[in-house]
């Protein structure tokens, strides 16, 4: 991938409290007059002024969570993280309405595809891409519920979303009065009906892929953070080919893909550098790749297709990628 993703300039039109340290932030489209169309799941870079503590420019990855047929305005929930990279301190400290800022195209590595039963498990912040998921299981008829957790009700995210859901079908779930969140139990009985959607903090999905294991029940979920790295993981040197220039290039065990493509002054687009956000997703035309993202399913992985520059490293000596 060469270049820079399309960006659309847009206008802050509304930010106000979505719960405990939670921004609700509304964007219109400056040059049109509506943004381009996305599905449940889906997310944009959210590209502001400046840099981030990492010296980085600050592009952040953040869900979705309107309506998807009213493309006219997009909204999200951006939590203030106290130990990232800045980001979000830059957006609940310095952005303002009516600024200028602007977003990519939508991607979705996370789409909602239904099965006959669904229950969606949204830990804190984590709702943002389950909102839109569960209006539209809603809006079809289908059989679903929803569990929101959080450490305590201030801490429950987008409430006048979530009122406008049957309440029957909603399950609001605070730590400090319940305990934390009983998933063995509350999984117990599911069969291989119901598909399980998952978004918030890695503990709660690190969990979730535990007791998925062996289970009947589908699992997909989505990380605002990285993985836990596997123990005894070993970064082996190989070599890359890019088709475009057939330039060779040496990858070496101390350095990632992304580091070797930049340094030889090919642009590949990036921003988490975690394996989360799917920017640095590259076409592999040959080789087999070492997958350690945390975006593509396992059916994507093993197909070999695509793979994320930043973490993800080579199985095989060679890999050719579509750069």
């Amino acid at each position: 991938m060469m270049g820079q993703s399309q960006q659309i300039a847009a206008r802050v039109a509304r930010l106000d409290p979505a719960g405990e340290g939670i921004l609700r932030v509304v964007l219109v489209p400056l040059d049109a007059e509506r943004f381009p169309a996305w599905e449940p799941g889906a997310h944009v870079d959210l590209i502001l002024p400046g840099t981030g503590r990492d010296g980085e420019p600050l592009v952040r990855q953040y869900s979705l969570c309107g309506d998807p047929q009213d493309t006219t305005g997009y909204t999200f929930g951006i939590l203030r993280e106290p130990d990232g990279r800045g980001g979000s301190a830059w957006v609940h400290d310095r952005l303002k309405v009516r600024d200028t800022v602007a977003v990519s195209a939508p991607r979705n590595h996370f789409p909602f595809t239904p099965g006959r039963k669904t229950l969606f498990i949204a830990g804190g912040i984590g709702i943002t891409p389950i909102l839109p998921m569960a209006r539209s299981a809603e809006a079809e008829g289908r059989d679903w519920q929803l569990i929101v957790a959080a450490r305590n009700r201030g801490r429950l995210p987008f409430m006048t979303e979530l009122a406008s859901l049957p309440q029957t079908r909603v399950r609001y779930h605070c730590d400090d009065e319940a305990g934390l969140l009983d998933l063995p139990q509350l999984l117990a009985t599911l069969g291989d009906e119901t598909t399980v959607y998952s978004c918030g903090p890695g503990p709660l999905l690190d969990a979730l892929q535990r007791l998925n294991e062996g289970a009947r029940w589908q699992l997909r979920i989505e990380r605002f953070s990285a993985a836990p790295a596997i123990p005894g993981l070993v970064d082996r040197p190989f070599d890359v080919i890019c088709r475009s220039t057939g330039l060779r290039l040496h990858v070496p065990a101390d350095k990632s893909l992304l580091q070797v493509l930049r340094q030889a002054g090919i642009k590949v687009d990036s921003s988490c550098r975690d394996g989360i956000c799917g920017t640095c997703e590259t076409r592999v035309l040959a080789g087999t790749p070492d997958h350690r993202d945390s975006v593509l399913t396992p059916e994507e992985r093993a197909e070999g297709t695509y793979m994320m520059a930043c973490v993800s490293r080579a199985v095989s000596d060679v890999l050719e990628l579509d750069i």
